[in-house]
């Protein structure tokens, strides 16, 4: 699937695996309605490819064998229908993440990483949330008590309503301007969303950009993921992510 394609530093193959990564997160949360219906059980084995371009693709394993590339899980399809959505897609994630790993260090292996390369490249994977965390909101947990979440952030009425601690850290913020210690209100802030991470994405939070809370799953996305704008935000009063509406679009 990926011919003539051969990152060859750790830092190529890092490049590789955040693009592959992307790519199978799209399909398992914006995409969602996309991957699921291509899935069809009726088929035959398929697998979820994703590409060091960001793009997925569901289709049939290699024919050759062995294939260039360790392949994806076979027949996702096939428990699609026999399973809870969410349970099927998490089942999904797991296999994905496993994929991700055997890629990864199958490069290594073929390129000769020795044994700091291969450190480095784990640590490296290792400081990116799982394709799991990112599907279940297993990553996000601590960001569910968390802020309306940038300076730039317009949903800050909404979600002050749904969390009692919102408000008290929206008064932080909003106070920012005005105290002396606002460089340390904002470095508190960075801290404590240090563990919140895009459910599009998977990128971790950064306060310099517009993020919004979908008032049914509790995950954040960032606006450009979702593409929500602040202005946009201000007229919405309640937000549902591309997947949970999804969820009440399929019948």
């Amino acid at each position: 699937m990926d011919a003539g394609y051969n990152p060859r530093t750790v830092e190529e193959v890092f490049r590789d695996f955040k693009g592959r990564r992307a790519a199978l997160i799209k399909a398992l949360t914006t995409d969602v309605e996309e991957f699921y219906q291509q899935c069809d059980p009726e088929k035959e084995n398929l697998c979820l490819y994703g590409f060091p371009s960001e793009q997925w693709e569901v289709n049939l394993p290699a024919e050759e064998v062995p294939p260039e590339l360790p392949e994806p899980a076979l027949g996702i399809n096939f428990a699609r229908d026999g399973m809870q959505d969410k349970d099927w897609l998490s089942l999904v994630a797991v296999h994905s993440d496993a994929w991700l790993l055997a890629v990864a260090f199958y490069f290594g292996a073929r390129f000769g990483f020795d044994k700091a390369d291969r450190k480095r490249l784990f640590n490296m994977i290792n400081d990116l949330p799982t394709i799991f965390e990112v599907v279940t909101g297993m990553a996000k947990k601590q960001g569910k008590e968390k802020s309306s979440v940038s300076n730039h952030s317009s949903n800050k009425s909404k979600s002050n309503s749904k969390r009692g601690s919102e408000s008290k850290n929206t008064k932080a913020m909003q106070s920012k301007d005005e105290d002396d210690e606002g460089v340390a209100l904002e470095a508190d802030d960075e801290e404590e969303h240090e563990e919140t991470f895009c459910g599009a994405c998977g990128e971790s939070y950064t306060s310099d950009e517009f993020w919004i809370c979908c008032d049914i799953c509790e995950k954040w996305f960032h606006g450009k993921c979702v593409k929500i704008t602040p202005a946009r935000a201000e007229h919405i009063k309640q937000y549902k992510c591309p997947s949970c509406s999804n969820k009440r679009a399929r019948p």
